[in-house]
């Protein structure tokens, strides 16, 4: 199981634009993130929907955190693109289980468990987090 590279390309954006402190244009955003600038487009347009960036039309236009990089975790931005994290399908609140019994079967307990602690150690890790170790390094 791996995330997407939609959601892996997410995380390069908002990294950058949390790096910059600041507005970006989308084609500047592309190429600091290695992503295309029409991908980076769709990408922009979920992030702006989940309401973790803001985006300006015109001439001065461009992107910008929409919270401080320390309000924005990595789940926030994943389910962004993703949806809920949910490991299998069964967690999910509209799946239909073909087993024949009455209430959740052990495996989609411990899947659900599983999903939360993915989406617990996600929330861990902000923006701000990794902005500070890049410049130690």
């Amino acid at each position: 199981m791996q995330m997407t590279l939609e959601a892996d390309y997410a995380v390069r954006i908002v990294y950058e634009l949390a790096s910059g402190g600041g507005r970006i244009d989308a084609g500047a955003l592309a190429q600091a993130s290695g992503v295309t600038v029409r991908f980076s487009l769709k990408i922009l347009r979920k992030l702006v929907a989940a309401g973790l960036i803001l985006s300006y039309k015109g001439a001065a236009g461009g992107y910008e955190l929409a919270k401080a990089p320390g309000e924005i975790s990595l789940c926030d931005i994943v389910e962004a693109i993703e949806g809920p994290i949910h490991i299998a399908r069964c967690v999910k609140g509209d799946y239909q289980c073909t087993r024949e019994q009455e209430g959740p079967c052990a495996f989609q307990c411990v899947f659900e468990k599983l999903s939360q602690n993915l989406r617990r150690e996600l929330g861990g890790y902000t923006m701000d987090q990794f902005i500070s170790k890049e410049e130690k390094v």
